[in-house]
């Protein structure tokens, strides 16, 4: 197995651990991929749930731009429904759990067809 495969792991535990999702394994690899670089770098990899710029950015690049959600209040109550549901008090919030949790959220599934 090689680097990524082993962060698709720990993103799957967190999925069924933490937030008591049963993840769609292919799904969560496309997302995975769809992040790009971004998931070995440390920074990058997580979301500042308590961050509101953070949550900006989560925002505008992955709902906006990706998933081309049009703008509105629906936006910032989903990030907050996701940040609850992975736990306020989990320190670390991995993106591309985050990200699908959105996807799911959304059924924006066909996004990564």
């Amino acid at each position: 197995m090689g680097k990524r495969d082993d962060l698709i792991a720990k993103y799957a535990d967190d999925l069924k651990n933490k937030c008591g999702v049963t993840p769609d394994m292919d799904l969560l690899t496309k997302v995975t991929i769809g992040c790009g670089p971004a998931i070995y770098n440390a920074d990058a990899s997580t979301v500042a749930g308590s961050q509101d710029s953070e949550l900006e950015t989560v925002k505008n690049n992955f709902l906006i731009k990706k998933l081309s959600l049009a703008e509105g209040p629906k936006l910032m109550e989903a990030i907050q429904a996701v940040i609850e549901t992975y736990g306020k008090s989990e320190r670390t919030k991995y993106r591309v759990v985050v990200y699908y949790l959105l996807v799911k959220y959304f059924g924006k599934e066909a996004v990564y067809g």
